[in-house]
């Protein structure tokens, strides 16, 4: 069995090491501390001979200064070795791709096709539908007269939308919040075989958190039709993520029953597509800072 006596640790600027017995460590970010970070140099360390004090309860950095120094400069050795060089101390920026410098998997997507069994899809790996108009395309096949589950949902019983069928009807419900609902349907079952189900969103404004028109459709022909009074403009969920042909964690909907919604049909794929939120600047600012808040939650 192998035995590690050297172990360094890194988050957010959070630092610490551990090495024969003794731990240094400093807390440079504190996430429900949103304040201005001091340099990395002016951190404050502590010392703890984790040995005899287990619990960290009697700081000796004040008292053996040489231990913490030795103990600094092994973490230096190990950062550098471990690629931990130069430390990051940026909180919320860090998910935004275009702010981090990185490739952005949705970038300015504005369609996207997912298909069966993917579930679990978090919030900033999927395509952005908040304020803004869009459509969702499902392409399907159903067994019989009585084909129930759920094409696609994202998020759960605090916010989020679903595409379903019932007994053969087809449904959208748009959850804001998990305070207000908004539930459209086919008045008429539909028959055996293929069919393409279709949900537009037709915003009212390029405001955050505006309402709009909804439809369904099915085979182009129009089968219902709502008005949604206002949206979640930020974020639907900090760990509930997008699922097709299930809705996997917290419903959506109380038109089913959590962990029994598998759609029962086939469906060949799901298609969103999305129009430019055309919001202003200033509202696109505050809706891409919550947006970064969230996924630092979710992360």
């Amino acid at each position: 069995r192998e035995t590690h006596t050297t172990q360094y640790f890194e988050m957010f600027a959070n630092r610490g090491i551990y090495h024969d017995g003794w731990v240094a460590c400093t807390r440079h970010s504190i996430p429900w501390l949103m304040v201005v970070l001091p340099p990395l140099s002016k951190d404050t360390w502590e010392l703890y001979h984790v040995a005899e004090d287990f619990s960290q309860a009697h700081d000796l950095a004040a008292q053996n200064p040489a231990k913490l120094k030795e103990l600094q400069d092994l973490f230096t050795k190990e950062a550098i070795k471990n690629h931990v060089l130069p430390i990051d101390d940026r909180r919320s920026e860090r998910f935004n791709a275009a702010i981090a410098g990185r490739p952005d998997l949705m970038g300015d997507r504005t369609s996207l096709t997912v298909y069966s069994g993917m579930t679990g899809m978090a919030e900033n790996a999927f395509i952005n539908v908040k304020n803004r108009s869009y459509t969702i395309t499902a392409p399907v096949e159903l067994k019989d007269a009585n084909t129930s589950g759920v094409i696609i949902a994202q998020a759960g019983a605090f916010g989020g939308w679903v595409l379903y069928m019932k007994e053969g009807k087809v449904h959208h419900e748009y959850n804001y919040f998990g305070v207000e609902r908004t539930n459209i349907g086919g008045q008429t079952a539909l028959s055996p075989g293929k069919h393409e189900i279709k949900y537009e969103f037709i915003v009212d404004a390029p405001k955050p958190g505006s309402g709009g028109k909804c439809a369904l459709y099915v085979d182009g022909q129009q089968v219902a039709t709502g008005r949604i009074p206002k949206t979640q403009p930020y974020a639907f969920s900090a760990d509930e993520g997008a699922d097709v042909g299930e809705d996997a964690e917290t419903a959506v909907s109380n038109d089913y029953k959590q962990g029994d919604n598998k759609f029962t049909g086939k469906i060949f794929k799901v298609t969103i597509d999305t129009k430019p939120s055309n919001l202003s600047a200033a509202d696109k600012k505050t809706v891409e800072t919550a947006e970064d808040i969230a996924a630092t939650i979710e992360d």
